[in-house]
């Protein structure tokens, strides 16, 4: 009669120090318990977790405009074609010969001409549409036009605005900003319990948005045409916010090695 041979198994376990075996007692199938035998315990790279600080930080950045555009109109109405055209081209030319000497390079002024008749008169008009980026020599040529041309030259108000880009740079500058904010707040939270920071393990921006002039300004610019200029270029002032998340490392305090 052959003996019916019993399917092997195995067993895992883990040696403890006698002296720790009084508080290693595992339970094993049956409800008994083995001293000096307990289950596989976590890592050591579990044990030893990294230390985080976790921080936010925010930040508000803002531009004003950086180019102005003004549009200067002449205009003559004649009974002969050649007078409506002179009348116009000889304050054009008035006109685009004082930018020059002002110093504004030709790729920043553009000239459009229209000519049409209107029952039995002429009518010409030319349209100088010029691009600043000193506003205050803006102003200068402004007021020494309106003082050397008659009433038919009329200046429009100046329309400020951004280079495209700039609401992306805006953007860009201010998720730096609130990095730089959010590492100074754990820097300095670190130093106050001793510790010293490590690399940063997370970096997440959260919000971020951009919007136009002041909220108070909000109703004054539905009558932009009675607003002065400063007032125009705070309307037109763009702002951006950010808000980001960082996780960083904490080490411990190094200790100085004292020379021997």
């Amino acid at each position: 009669m052959s003996l019916q041979r019993t399917p092997q198994s195995r067993v895992f376990v883990e040696l403890v120090p006698w002296a720790d075996r009084g508080r290693e007692n595992n339970a094993v199938s049956g409800g008994e318990a083995l001293p000096g035998l307990r289950r596989p315990g976590p890592s050591a790279q579990a044990q030893s977790a990294t230390r985080e600080v976790h921080v936010s930080g925010t930040a508000e950045v803002s531009a004003s405009p950086d180019r102005a555009q003004v549009a200067v109109l002449v205009s003559s109405t004649k009974e002969a074609a050649a007078e409506a055209k002179k009348s116009v081209c000889r304050r054009l030319d008035y006109i685009t010969q004082s930018l020059r000497q002002q110093g504004l390079q030709a790729e920043n002024v553009t000239v459009t001409k229209d000519f049409r008749r209107v029952e039995n008169v002429y009518h010409m008009e030319a349209e100088v549409c010029i691009t600043f980026t000193e506003f205050g020599k803006m102003q200068n040529i402004c007021n020494f036009l309106v003082e050397k041309l008659d009433s038919s030259v009329v200046i429009s108000q100046p329309q400020f605005y951004h280079t495209p880009g700039s609401v992306e740079n805006l953007r860009r500058q201010a998720c730096l900003v609130a990095v730089e904010n959010a590492w100074r707040k754990a820097q300095e939270v670190c130093n106050l319990v001793g510790q010293t920071l490590g690399k940063p393990l997370l970096i997440k921006e959260e919000e971020t948005k951009e919007w136009e002039g002041q909220i108070d300004d909000l109703q004054s610019s539905r009558l932009s045409s009675s607003l002065t200029v400063q007032q125009k270029i705070k309307s037109a002032t763009i702002h951006a916010a950010s808000k980001v998340f960082i996780t960083f490392e904490v080490k411990g305090k190094e200790k100085k090695r004292k020379n021997l």
